[in-house]
């Protein structure tokens, strides 16, 4: 098949164009902007490469496609043409991605696109809400749940480690004995952004704000204690990491759920979430 579209490389001189693309959806974008703003557009302060469907024809200066490859790839926008011109540039190299994740239709149309060479995933989620909450939460808070310090990362480290484990389905600690996983969680607790409610030194409730850009907090890690569910713990916990969002740093509080975690959307709706777009995820 003849491709003429081509993904590019972009660089600082592409900074407005960008900007103009993560604003059109801040919550969608917000793991994207939240590299962005902090480290601008050069590969190496930005950890990963953005890419933009090819602009040849196009005078709007408008991006028909972007495209965030790193850690995780995350196709942001892009019509077949520009998603095809994304696989095309991704299987010119060894994949280094853990995950593809981002607005569903870009994600599985890109997946189409590449499953023929980087397949069998491990897990194709098709379908997990996007959500949403720009006020106060509608259910009270749990006064108990409170910022992690950074001198009990050892007592949160095995509650984080359960919550991956259970959520994607692979031990943190494989490959390099959980050293960078360790990094990042002591990353987060240092930044403010590890929340948990202990009872007798144990962690009964965690939850992370894992993305922060200027306008959206992404939660994610939401965990109770198996001994504790059905407690409620997980809805009041959420609502006082949203009213740290909201309340405290001026944020849209956002997450995204797989569409089958019946009770989780049950609580996120309950706290005030509203379906706001819809995500999938690529797991390998």
């Amino acid at each position: 098949m003849l491709r003429l579209a081509g993904a590019r490389l972009l660089g600082d001189r592409d900074h407005s164009a960008v900007r103009a693309v993560l604003a059109a959806d801040p919550v969608a974008s917000c793991m994207v902007s939240a590299r962005v703003e902090a480290a601008g557009l050069d590969p190496w302060r930005l950890g990963g490469e953005l890419w933009a469907a090819d602009l040849r024809g196009s005078r709007s200066g408008k991006l028909p496609g972007l495209c965030f490859s790193g850690p995780n790839l995350i196709p942001l926008r892009g019509n077949a043409s520009a998603l095809r011109s994304f696989a095309d540039r991704a299987l010119r190299r060894q994949r280094i991605c853990s995950s593809l994740v981002g607005p569903a239709e870009q994600v599985l149309g890109l997946w189409n696109e590449l499953a023929a060479e980087w397949g069998p995933a491990r897990e194709v989620r098709e379908d997990q809400p996007l959500m949403a909450l720009d006020t106060q939460p509608a259910v009270p808070a749990d006064r108990c749940v409170r910022p992690v310090q950074p001198a009990e990362l050892e007592r949160y480290l095995p509650a984080a480690i359960a919550m991956f484990t259970e959520e994607v389905g692979v031990d943190p600690r494989a490959g390099d004995g959980g050293a960078s996983y360790r990094a990042r969680v002591a990353e987060l607790i240092a930044g403010g952004r590890a929340f948990a409610r202990f009872e007798n030194g144990e962690v009964v409730f965690k939850a992370e704000i894992g993305a922060l850009s200027r306008h959206v907090g992404q939660i994610q890690g939401v965990w109770v204690h198996p001994e504790r569910r059905g407690h409620g713990l997980g809805t009041a916990g959420t609502a006082a990491v949203v009213n740290r969002l909201v309340g405290g740093m001026g944020r849209t509080a956002s997450l995204y759920v797989n569409s089958f975690n019946a009770p989780a959307l049950a609580a996120y709706r309950r706290i005030g979430f509203r379906q706001v777009g819809r995500y999938a995820t690529v797991l390998f």
